[in-house]
């Protein structure tokens, strides 16, 4: 993430001006079905039974679908009724793909029961050669828009530019 960084800010200071605080986007593929299977891989997993949780650490990467996440830190609560997966809590420098978009946060809160993913902290999302950075998005994986928020800054390039 700090490798991208600086030669982000310097495009994003190029700007004439910044977007609202707050602003919605949409994330065309961002989508995710809640039905699909996830799939996690990770150096160690601690379980807990008392509280119905189970850490995920060390180079962690999650799929599910056509959605990527990676990040040093994972948090799995389980829905106490069904048993199944229910949230993810990301940490450590989160990443999240799809075949056409990228972002970056601190970390990350997955919610398969409402269909929202919230990036929290130096978030930055690329889409194709454009950038988006804000301190919080929150996409709805359901329909594929995100509102960013906080000191939103964007570049928006045209093809060929």
């Amino acid at each position: 993430m700090t490798s991208l960084r600086p030669f982000v800010l310097t495009l994003l200071l190029a700007l004439p001006a910044a977007l609202p605080a707050q602003t919605s986007i949409d994330l065309g593929g961002v989508t995710a079905d809640p039905d699909a299977p996830v799939e996690i891989t990770a150096d160690s997993l601690t379980v807990n039974r008392d509280d119905g949780s189970a850490v995920f650490e060390g180079e962690v990467r999650i799929g599910q679908g056509d959605l990527r996440i990676a990040a040093t830190r994972v948090e799995v609560r389980y829905d106490d009724a069904t048993g199944d997966i229910a949230r993810l809590d990301a940490s450590g420098g989160v990443t999240l793909a799809t075949a056409d978009e990228q972002a970056e946060a601190q970390r990350a809160e997955y919610d398969l029961v409402a269909g929202t993913l919230t990036l929290i902290g130096e978030v930055l999302l690329t889409q194709g050669q454009s950038a988006l950075s804000a301190e919080r998005m929150v996409v709805n994986l359901d329909d594929g828009t995100a509102r960013m928020e906080g000191r939103v800054t964007t570049i928006f390039r045209q093809d060929g530019q």
